[in-house]
């Protein structure tokens, strides 16, 4: 007998009895449907239920295994999304003629993915598994890009952030040799910055929605919008709580239009869903959490632009912002985790699917054959 991991998902054995006599016989494999060579027999017995609104699983276990995420996750969303945000107004920045504002923002970007990477590795266990995952490249993995985006835009935020302290200190780091080195690379480094921004601030989003999890697999085309959005308002907000409201105009631009993003993108995304997989969103811990990020949004929004020469109310704003968007990455986390343990946000929305697709005559292919 082998003992795994998975013994745990088994019913107890109840005593084993000796039989008597020979007169009862044990059902072969034909009289389920196995062995005669005519069909496939169901190894799993089909979902039964009990009531309208109940179903009895396989062992009463939930159809879909929920992912072994916990709190750290949702801060890694949080923390890249301001890394990604603040790297982009960094650029920004830089092209305007801020210096204040550039600084400020390539420090952010640091702090925010080296804090964030500490969070995942905290995920994860133990470092070498990070380190683990970047062995390869796979294009078609959001998780194995991810990594590589991670890297890349901690390497640069990492070189840039040198030159500011070293700016700021008056150019006393004993950097020798290499900083006319550093200096002719900051162009480079920021536009690189700048280009693996965005990309770190959506992957997680497709990360999410590349799982067989139902709310997160039901949103899949908008959670990179949603977590772009919710990343902009972040770094805006960042940048109006550390930043002199003299040269936070583009925070300010920036977080306006992450407000309205994040608005727009979370209410069509719970629009495209079917009502069991978005009713996690809507209801609960998450539900509450959105609600309250949605309102912290729309309020740091308006502060932004009636208030954002106001240093009070700029920086009032600012923590709104930030306080939304860290909410609307705890809740997505639990919303996908809620959505795992009732059987029926997995077999109703596909049974509606299957449905949708024989009423248009789709009818041969795969997943309308089977069964």
């Amino acid at each position: 007998m082998s003992i795994t991991e998975f013994d745990a998902d088994r019913p107890p054995e109840l005593p084993r009895t000796r039989r008597r006599g020979r007169g009862r016989r044990r059902r072969g494999l034909t009289e389920v449907g196995m062995g005669d060579g005519s069909r496939e027999g169901a190894v799993v017995e089909d979902v039964e239920v009990e009531r309208a609104d109940e179903f009895d699983s396989y062992y009463g276990r939930p159809v879909v295994k929920a992912p072994p995420w916990r709190e750290p996750i949702a801060v890694y969303l949080f923390l890249g999304g301001v890394a990604g945000g603040s790297g982009l107004l960094a650029v920004g920045a830089q092209c305007t003629g801020r210096p204040l504002l550039r600084r400020n923002s390539r420090l952010l970007a640091l702090g925010a993915v080296g804090a964030g990477t500490v969070a995942l590795i905290e995920d994860l266990g133990r470092p070498e598994r990070f380190l683990n995952m970047m062995r390869t490249v796979k294009v078609t993995s959001p998780m194995s890009l991810g990594t590589w985006i991670l890297g890349g835009f901690a390497s640069l935020s990492g070189l840039l952030a040198a030159l500011e302290v070293d700016r700021m200190t008056g150019e006393r780091l004993p950097l020798g040799a290499l900083r006319p080195v550093l200096g002719a690379l900051e162009g480079p480094s920021s536009l690189g910055q700048g280009a693996l921004a965005p990309l770190l601030a959506s992957y997680t989003g497709a990360l999410l929605g590349n799982t067989i999890v139902p709310t997160w697999e039901a949103g899949r085309e908008h959670l990179s919008y949603l977590f772009v959005s919710s990343a902009s308002l972040a770094a805006g907000g960042a940048a109006m709580l550390t930043t002199p409201v003299a040269e936070t105009r583009p925070a300010r631009l920036l977080a306006t239009a992450g407000v309205v993003g994040d608005v727009v993108s979370m209410r069509r995304m719970k629009g495209s869903m079917h009502p069991l997989e978005a009713e996690p969103l809507e209801s609960g811990r998450a539900g509450t959490l959105l609600t309250w990020a949605e309102r912290l949004a729309i309020a740091g929004g308006i502060g932004s632009v009636l208030g954002g020469r106001n240093r009070y109310l700029a920086a009032a704003s600012g923590v709104a912002l930030l306080a939304s968007s860290a909410l609307t990455r705890f809740g997505v986390l639990y919303a996908g985790l809620e959505s795992v343990k009732d059987p029926r946000r997995v077999v109703e929305p596909q049974k509606q699917r299957l449905a949708a697709r024989r009423a248009a005559g789709i009818t041969d292919d795969s997943i309308t054959t089977a069964g």
